[in-house]
């Protein structure tokens, strides 16, 4: 018992003991948390948090000015508004960079402004490109300026085209003096499913890509069905192979887009903002797309995920889903006579766009070529002639809307651009003759109401830093 009371005495003081370290480590504890928190707000006093910026902080925005311009009136030429309209004998009337009227002989402008007379000559709006590739694959076509496609990944939604544009390109200026190029979507190449972002650009001279950038004009992402990414990847032992593994990969992306959308914790991915900005109706998809077929199942694929495809590039079977495409209100960018240069493109015809045309869906005649974007309205009138063979009746005044105010349509900026409408841009081109003749050229073109070529001034003709110093170019006196 004597060693139970001793052993109980010895317990209990032991119990003291741990009872006063025990109440001695809490206050030091206490005292580190104190100390810890005072550190910490210290530090957050010091020292803020790094985090990047997002677009809504304008990362990358345009940094585009219009270059100098002068009110200016273009009278008695035929005008071609760009919605469908013709008028004789017109007037077309711009100042600070805006258009301020269009309209017959007896529209009135100021009687102290530049005055030209179209006598013989047409106006129309400035020719928009909707797929080009300028400055991502610049001239001269040289493996080290490859730089439109990521072949890294069948997806690759995180790469933006306007990284890769090196605004010296001299395609761009023979754009605008020989196809009266105003504006262009720079787009990825169609390596992969999704092959990055999309760029719309004005076509003037500037040191950066952001100088030329369009203002206002929402992004597009590339995507691509068919041969080429199932070439590419299958090549590589790697999904996709076939049509039905382009079909999954896309899906399971999209999937997974949604899911970081609807998660609010998620770590930030820049693939994914892309595509939760194609969701959300931000960014615009314009998809590279042959067969009638494919094109189907991709508007079944975008109603399943909740997006909208702008518009089809290519697109040579259009033609035998012209019902769909204007239901869906979708565009078909497409060529005048490119076809059976692979098996996808073995079904196309000459026809295509006078078919989408009659059945009431949008046109687009694009390039997708540095030569072909210089003679865009050549290319219209090809199309154009093609439905006439068969007897589908297409004005001079609509094949000019497939490369003005549809293609402005298809990239989102037709509210600023694509029409000779008040209020809009100051984009023209004054012809010297028919623009759908192959024997007409611009002979003067203004964008935001700056002339920026003049055939009658060669020292109005932009030449970029590059060509400057080599033979031939550069050395206008």
């Amino acid at each position: 018992m004597f060693a139970d009371k001793k052993m109980r005495a010895g317990t209990g003081a032991l119990a003291t003991i741990v009872s006063a370290l025990a109440l001695i480590a809490g206050a030091t504890a206490a005292d580190a948390r104190d100390k810890d928190k005072k550190r910490d707000k210290e530090a957050e006093t010091a020292a803020p948090a790094f985090t990047a910026k997002r677009e809504s902080d304008g990362v990358f925005s345009s940094t585009y000015k219009p270059y100098p311009g002068v009110a200016t009136a273009l009278v008695g030429a035929t005008v071609f508004d760009g919605r469908g309209g013709k008028i004789e004998n017109g007037v077309v009337f711009f100042s600070g960079g805006k258009i301020v009227a269009v309209g017959g002989p007896d529209t009135q402008v100021p009687a102290d402004i530049a005055v030209f007379d179209g006598t013989g000559k047409f106006v129309t709006p400035g020719i928009i490109d909707i797929h080009s590739h300028l400055g991502d694959y610049p001239s001269p076509g040289v493996d080290a300026h490859s730089d439109g496609n990521e072949a890294t990944s069948p997806t690759t939604p995180e790469v933006w085209a306007e990284h890769s544009v090196w605004p010296q390109d001299p395609g761009f200026s023979r754009a605008l003096a020989n196809g009266g190029i105003t504006a262009l979507q720079i787009l990825p190449g169609s390596a992969n499913l999704m092959g990055g972002r999309s760029v719309t650009l004005k076509n003037v001279p500037a040191r950066t890509t952001q100088g030329m950038k369009f203002p206002g004009a929402p992004y597009g992402l590339k995507m691509a069905c068919g041969e080429n990414p199932k070439r590419v990847y299958g090549s590589r032992g790697r999904m996709p192979s076939t049509r039905m593994g382009n079909l999954a990969v896309n899906r399971q992306t999209w999937l997974a887009a949604i899911d970081y959308a609807n998660n609010k914790e998620a770590k930030r991915d820049l693939a994914k903002e892309t595509l939760v900005g194609v969701l959300k109706g931000e960014i615009l998809v314009h998809n590279h797309c042959y067969r009638a077929d494919e094109m189907a199942i991709v508007m079944d694929m975008a109603k399943e995920m909740g997006y909208k495809v702008s518009t089809f590039h290519h697109a040579v079977e259009s033609y035998k889903i012209g019902d769909l495409l204007r239901e869906n209100d979708v565009c078909s960018a497409v060529w005048a006579d490119w076809y059976g240069f692979k098996m996808e493109s073995y079904d196309g015809i000459l026809e295509n766009a006078a078919f989408l045309q009659r059945e009431g869906a949008c046109v687009v005649i694009h390039s997708d070529d540095q030569n072909d974007i210089q003679r865009l309205n050549q290319e219209a009138r090809k199309a154009q002639k093609a439905g006439q063979r068969m007897g589908i009746e297409i004005s001079d005044a609509t094949a000019i809307q497939w490369i003005t105010y549809n293609p402005a349509k298809a990239m989102g900026i037709h509210e600023m651009t694509g029409s000779l409408e008040p209020g809009k841009m100051a984009d023209v081109v004054l012809w010297n003759g028919d623009p759908l003749s192959v024997y007409s050229r611009p002979e003067k073109v203004w964008i935001d109401g700056a002339l920026m070529f003049d055939a009658n001034d060669p020292k109005r003709r932009p030449v970029s830093d590059f060509e400057l110093g080599q033979p031939g170019e550069g050395d206008v006196k």
